[in-house]
């Protein structure tokens, strides 16, 4: 361990102390939102939007559009965000780069901070290496995102301009990296 580090901490280690708060509160509102009907669950999207549409920032809203997102995650596909994944969702939220090995969950990780923007009415797109893992993520997630009211897209090789042109104004479109680069 180098004298910088003994004096100033690692960078990183700085950083996840500093947005473990936020992860505490996502947690805490667990029970609220388990609590909730499917229909009361599905509102939140429109209350979170109008939450937004008074100036509230996305940021503000962060801990509660998580909250929901794992709550529908769990609801639909069985699957619940471990707060390490809640951590990774908050770090991706803040443009930041989240590594993560295989089998630790990247896809479902980007269903909190893909929701959360979404909000925005603005798109979100998610880009993935081919066709195969934008459908496949398209459609597994997608169960999660539909389930909350939002919209779903997919661009893949081969498709006419009238399918991406309706599929680029979905809520959030997943897409390979070639797709995009051509488009």
């Amino acid at each position: 361990m180098s004298i910088i580090t003994k004096l100033f901490g690692n960078y990183s280690a700085k950083e996840i102390k500093r947005i473990l708060p936020i992860q505490k509160r996502v947690l805490e509102l667990e029970s609220k939102y388990q609590g909730m009907s499917d229909s009361d669950l599905r509102e939140q999207t429109d209350i979170l939007k109008d939450r937004l549409g008074m100036g509230e920032s996305l940021d503000t809203i962060l801990p509660d559009a998580f909250a929901v997102c794992r709550e529908a995650s769990w609801r639909v596909l069985s699957m619940k965000h471990f707060p390490v994944q809640i951590l990774g969702g908050i770090i991706l939220h803040q443009g930041r780069i989240a590594e993560m090995r295989t089998g630790e969950g990247k896809t479902l990780v980007a269903t909190l901070p893909a929701y959360l923007n979404a909000l925005t009415g603005k798109g979100v797109h998610i880009v993935t290496v081919n066709d195969y893992l934008a459908r496949r993520d398209s459609e597994w997630m997608g169960k999660v995102y539909r389930f909350l009211g939002l919209t779903v897209g997919l661009i893949v090789h081969g498709m006419d301009n009238e399918e991406k042109k309706e599929a680029y104004n979905a809520d959030i479109t997943y897409a390979t990296n070639n797709e995009l680069g051509f488009d």
